[in-house]
């Protein structure tokens, strides 16, 4: 491993039964960056993150954090390795009947033997953090879903992680809230050092933010680069799915997983 990677996947597949979804995939997340994954629908892109985190294991190859083989780790590894990890969900996954604080609070509890008076300092920290201190005593259900989205990136950043993993964080965000989850994402990503991983279909505000693109289909990794090169790529297949285009390499007709495999010469694959 390169001595600035911190997450990297050699010649990893996986399959769900008989039904494979990634096949010898290889790529790399450096130490401190932020890096999107997109594709189709069913591509493997949440898989991805299930790898990394440990929640399913890699029946081919190695997923690496830091050095460390996911596949290899003891129960107890497994716990150590989360405990450094912060996971935002796709529509924020607040517990419904914690309030705010308990929410942000929860982590910190399950992972450290802290007083109350100094996770009250952190919870409050945190929340600043994300513009919304002062809504600690308020419910899940009183806040909008961009409040809510904001509250759950405070409880994922509640431990200072080295990894965030997003999976599909911008989803039924307004423009606004979806603009300032982004600027936090980016801005709390600087300011923490973290190496994430965010799995999105919004392609232009990710453009904005991140440092490096995978795309996936086929199981494979389709195409990456730096978000000026995802711009500028000449494959038809890049800029149908980032002008969000109805005709081009990826048919709108039934099954969309042939229609992949043969944009990009795989035969005999599924996404």
């Amino acid at each position: 491993m390169s001595s600035d990677s911190f997450i990297e996947l050699k010649n990893v597949s996986f399959a769900y039964g008989d039904r494979p979804i990634l096949q010898d995939i290889s790529l790399t997340i450096a130490r401190g960056k932020l890096v999107a994954i997109m594709g189709g629908s069913g591509s493997g892109k949440t898989t991805l993150l299930r790898l990394i985190s440990g929640q399913v294991l890699a029946q081919k190859g190695q997923v690496l954090v830091n050095g460390q083989d996911v596949g290899r780790m003891s129960s107890r590894d497994l716990y150590q390795h989360r405990r450094r990890m912060g996971m935002l969900f796709q529509f924020g996954a607040l517990f419904t009947d914690l309030s705010v604080f308990d929410n942000v609070a929860f982590p910190i509890r399950e992972h450290t033997r802290l007083p109350e008076s100094l996770i009250r300092d952190l919870v409050l920290m945190k929340l600043n953090a994300v513009g919304l201190r002062g809504t600690e005593a308020l419910m899940p259900a009183e806040l909008s879903g961009g409040m809510a989205r904001r509250i759950a990136l405070a409880r994922a950043i509640a431990l200072d992680p080295q990894i965030m993993l997003y999976d599909e964080p911008f989803t039924g965000l307004d423009p606004i809230s979806l603009g300032t989850i982004a600027l936090l994402i980016k801005k709390l990503n600087d300011a923490l050092g973290t190496s994430a991983v965010m799995v999105t279909h919004d392609v232009h505000k990710s453009l904005e933010i991140v440092d490096h693109v995978y795309f996936v289909a086929g199981g494979k990794i389709a195409a990456e680069g730096t978000p000026d090169e995802v711009r500028h790529s000449s494959s038809p297949w890049v800029q149908q799915f980032v002008q969000g285009e109805a005709d081009g390499p990826v048919h709108f007709a039934y099954p969309a997983t042939d229609s992949l495999a043969q944009a990009f010469g795989i035969k005999g694959e599924t996404a």
